[in-house]
C-alpha cells in the first residue's frame, strides 16, 4: 500500500504552484495525500530562502518535523530554494533529511522516494538552476477551489543587487503560449474563476525569449476561456509595463483594475546601488499614467528599507512618496543582508535599530493611508468575490477587485441571500478600517 504523504508550502505563490505539482505527481502514483503531519509516514517541506525571514521559517519547520521521526515520519523531503542554496548545510546540520530536491528537480519527487526506499540510501538531487522542468506538469490545486495561481514563467534577468533569485531560480524562462492556455482551461474545468498570473516578473513575459513583450497577447488569450471571470496580475516590474500591457488592462473587461508592481524604493541614489532600473521620475510618471488610463487602478507595491547607504534623504523621499501618491497597498521590508548578493558586501551598511525605525515610520504612514483609501469607498458600490463564510460574525468574508488572496484585505459582507464560494456579487461599502470595508449585497 503507498504511503500517506504531508506538505508544507513556504514562501511565494510561485512556490505553492510548485508544490501542486507535486501533489498532483504523487497523487498520480497512488501516494495518499493528508493533510494532517501526525498522521503522514512521508512530509515534503518546500522551503524559502530569500531573506532571513524565510530561511528562519524554513528551518524551523524542518527541525519541527524531524522530531517527528521519533513517531510515524519515515522520511524527510526538503525541496525549493533552501535545498537550491544550503543542499550541503541542510546534509551537515540536518541529518534527519532523507532527500534535497532542488527548484529545479521537484518533478523527480516520486522518483526519488522510490529510490530512497529500494536502495534505503540518502538522495539528493540539486541541478543547476539554469535547468527546464517540463511545462505541461499536472497540478492539484490547494487553493480554495474558486481562485488558483498560474506560473507563466520561471527565474529572473534582473540581477538586484539585495536579491539571491536568480542564483537560485536561473534565467529567466517563459512557458510557452500554449502551454499556459491549456493549464489555464484545466483550471476553468475545475471551477476556478480566478486565475492570478505570477512569475519573478510577469510584465518581462516572452521579452527575452519570443522576441519581445508577450503579455497582452497572453492575456488576450487567456480571457478568451470560458468560465475564468477575473484575471489578475501580480510581480510586474515598472520598467516593463507598456503601454499595450496598460490598455489591455484598461480595455479587458476580465482583466481585474489591479497590478502588483515591486519598486523597492523611489530615490535615485538608493534604485541605482539597487541595480534597479527605473527612476525616480520614471516611476512617478508611471503611476500618473496608470492612474489617468485606468481611474479605477489598485495599486499595490513592495519597498525596501534601511538599504546600504541610504541616507536620511533618502529615505524621506520614501517617506513622502508614500505620503504623496497613496497607494492602496504597500508591504515593507526592512533590508535583509544576503550571502551571496553584490549588496552583502556593500559599505555603510544601516543599523538594525534604524532599519526597524525606518520600517516602522513607514508602516504608520501607510497605514494612514490604508484608512484614508478605505474611507474614500464608503458608499460606493464594488464587485467582491466570496472566499469564505465566517459563522461568528454571520457574514461572508470576501475580496475586492483589489484585493489579492492571503496578501491584501478582506471585505465582509453582510447579505440576505445565500452565495456559494467564488460567487461575485456587488455590494455598497458601509463602513471602513484601516486594512478592511464592510459592506452588504445589493441586487
Amino acid at each position: 500500500m503507498k504511503k500517506k504523504i504531508g506538505f508544507i508550502s513556504l514562501g511565494c505563490a510561485k512556490n505553492l504552484t510548485d508544490t501542486e505539482t507535486m501533489l498532483a505527481l504523487l497523487k498520480n502514483e497512488n501516494y495518499i495525500i493528508t493533510p494532517n503531519a501526525d498522521e503522514a509516514e512521508i512530509i515534503v517541506v518546500n522551503t524559502c530562502a530569500f531573506i532571513d525571514s524565510a530561511k528562519e521559517e524554513s528551518i524551523n519547520a524542518i527541525i519541527e518535523m524531524a522530531q517527528k521521526k521519533e513517531e510515524k515520519l519515515e522520511l524527510l523531503i526538503v525541496t525549493g530554494c533552501l535545498a537550491q542554496r544550503y543542499k550541503d548545510e541542510i546534509q551537515k546540520e540536518l541529518g534527519e533529511v532523507d532527500i534535497i530536491l532542488g527548484t529545479n528537480d521537484y518533478p523527480k519527487i516520486a522518483m526519488a522516494i522510490d529510490d530512497f526506499y529500494l536502495n534505503n540510501k540518502k538522495v539528493v538531487c540539486v541541478s543547476d538552476a539554469n535547468d527546464h522542468t517540463d511545462e505541461n506538469l499536472p497540478r492539484e490545486i490547494s487553493t480554495p477551489s474558486h481562485f488558483a495561481y498560474l506560473k507563466i514563467a520561471d527565474g529572473c534577468d534582473n540581477f538586484c543587487t539585495y536579491c539571491i533569485i536568480p542564483k537560485l531560480r536561473g534565467k529567466y524562462r517563459s512557458r510557452s503560449v500554449e502551454s499556459i492556455l491549456n493549464e489555464a482551461k484545466e483550471l476553468a474545468k475545475k471551477g476556478v474563476k480566478e486565475v492570478i498570473l505570477v512569475a519573478q516578473d510577469t510584465a518581462y513575459y516572452g521579452f527575452s525569449d519570443m522576441g519581445g513583450y508577450k503579455l497582452s497577447y497572453l492575456l488576450k488569450e487567456i480571457s478568451k476561456i470560458d468560465g475564468l471571470e477575473w484575471i489578475r496580475l501580480q510581480y510586474c516590474y515598472p520598467e516593463n509595463i507598456t503601454d499595450d500591457l496598460i490598455n489591455e488592462i484598461a480595455t479587458n473587461k476580465k482583466i481585474v483594475k489591479y497590478i502588483d508592481m515591486p519598486l523597492q524604493h523611489v530615490s535615485d541614489n538608493v534604485l541605482k546601488r539597487m541595480g534597479r532600473k527605473s527612476s525616480e521620475a520614471e516611476i512617478n510618471s508611471l503611476i500618473d499614467k496608470l492612474r489617468e488610463k485606468i481611474p479605477q487602478i489598485v495599486i499595490r507595491t513592495s519597498l525596501i528599507c534601511g538599504f546600504p547607504g541610504e541616507s536620511e534623504d533618502d529615505f524621506l523621499k520614501l517617506y513622502n512618496f508614500l505620503k504623496e501618491k497613496r497607494l492602496d497597498k504597500v508591504g515593507v521590508f526592512p533590508y535583509s543582508k544576503e550571502e551571496g548578493t553584490p549588496a552583502y558586501k556593500f559599505e555603510n551598511q544601516i543599523d538594525e535599530d534604524i532599519k526597524q525605525q525606518r520600517y516602522q515610520k513607514l508602516m504608520e504612514i501607510q497605514n494612514d493611508v490604508s484608512y484614508l483609501n478605505n474611507k474614500d469607498k464608503i458608499g460606493k458600490e464594488l464587485d467582491v468575490i466570496i472566499d469564505a463564510y465566517d459563522e461568528d460574525e454571520i457574514c461572508y468574508i470576501a475580496r475586492t477587485y483589489g484585493d489579492t488572496p492571503d496578501v491584501d484585505e478582506a471585505a465582509y459582507v453582510y447579505s440576505q441571500y445565500e452565495h456559494k464560494l467564488g460567487d461575485i456579487v456587488k455590494i455598497k461599502v458601509l463602513d471602513a478600517h484601516d486594512y478592511d470595508i464592510t459592506g452588504e449585497v445589493i441586487l
